[in-house]
């Protein structure tokens, strides 16, 4: 098996993708041993740390947002979340119903902004109010040089991870404003500090969601609005999945040239996201949280 390099890791781009399939991350180079997740067999908790909360996700059909959706809803949220494939969506509701929690899934895309309207008008039209919102939607990258770079595939990275959480920020921002408090948190990357060579759209993106957060923070603390970022590295997902395959690479491969040398599992970035969410976390504003285990260190 080749040993690469930090170097080689870099220009790959591959750090700057999020997703695997559990089986392989189980495997020892990659597994998670830091609290090992036990949720499969956890049920709701009316009383939970975010009871009563109205919490809306973008791209929580699978990955980083299913996880996260389960995770706020045993814990006592009313999960709002949406994504494109219906089929997956209706499945991560069945879920989280059948634990007891309490979720809805609208299907619509990020990229069109009266698409994200309408789900967030839902959201407060059935709640009534929105009081965390977790802008997480993302694209597969396919990795390649600017000057070789199809425009279809820069234009849909941008219209999704970047045009997506400025459409969101857009319609959220006006119910948190009418109802004097709210907390938002944007999927950003370690490709947002990064200079990848091979994936130029997936920075540009990224770089472009720590700066909408940057100002939107600035702009809204007045108004006892919060709104932070969460840079992951690699986690295990159906996306960091079809990024290595694309490129022939695999978890053993890669994992012992991180910083902390294993893949990130959803659950990881779940319990982060949560963690900006919290009331406790009241002068936390405007910040990126570096959750790379170290890599920007």
């Amino acid at each position: 098996m080749p040993d690469f390099t930090r170097r080689q890791v870099i220009t790959t781009g591959a750090i700057a993708a999020s997703g695997f399939t559990s089986a392989v991350a189980t495997r020892k180079v990659v597994a998670n041993t830091l609290n090992p997740s036990d949720s499969q067999s956890t049920p709701a908790k009316p009383s939970g740390q975010f009871s009563k909360k109205v919490v809306l996700i973008t791209g929580a059909t699978s990955g980083i947002g299913a996880t996260t959706a389960k995770a706020f809803a045993r814990e006592g949220a009313k999960v709002v979340f949406n994504g494109r494939r219906a089929n997956l969506g209706e499945q991560v509701e069945k879920d989280i119903r059948a634990f007891g929690g309490e979720a809805t899934y609208i299907q619509s895309d990020v990229r069109e902004p009266k698409q994200v309207e309408q789900f967030v008008n839902t959201t407060v039209e059935k709640y009534g109010r929105l009081d965390i919102a977790f802008n997480n939607a993302g694209v597969f990258m396919t990795p390649v040089e600017i000057q070789e770079m199809d425009l279809d595939n820069y234009r849909n990275m941008i219209a999704t991870n970047l045009d997506g959480v400025f459409y969101s920020m857009q319609y959220e921002l006006p119910i948190m404003i009418q109802q004097k408090s709210g907390i938002i948190i944007n999927m950003a990357s370690v490709a947002g500090h990064r200079g990848f060579a091979n994936t130029p759209h997936y920075n540009a993106s990224k770089h472009g969601v720590i700066g909408l957060t940057k100002a939107a923070a600035n702009a809204n603390a007045k108004r006892n609005i919060r709104i932070n970022s969460i840079s992951p590295l690699a986690v295990d997902t159906p996306m960091l999945q079809r990024s290595f395959q694309y490129q022939g690479l695999t978890y053993e491969q890669m994992a012992p040239n991180f910083i902390t040398p294993r893949i990130m599992n959803t659950e990881e970035i779940a319990r982060a996201v949560m963690f900006l969410a919290l009331n406790d976390t009241t002068s936390i504003n405007g910040m990126d949280l570096d959750v790379t285990g170290g890599q920007l260190a």
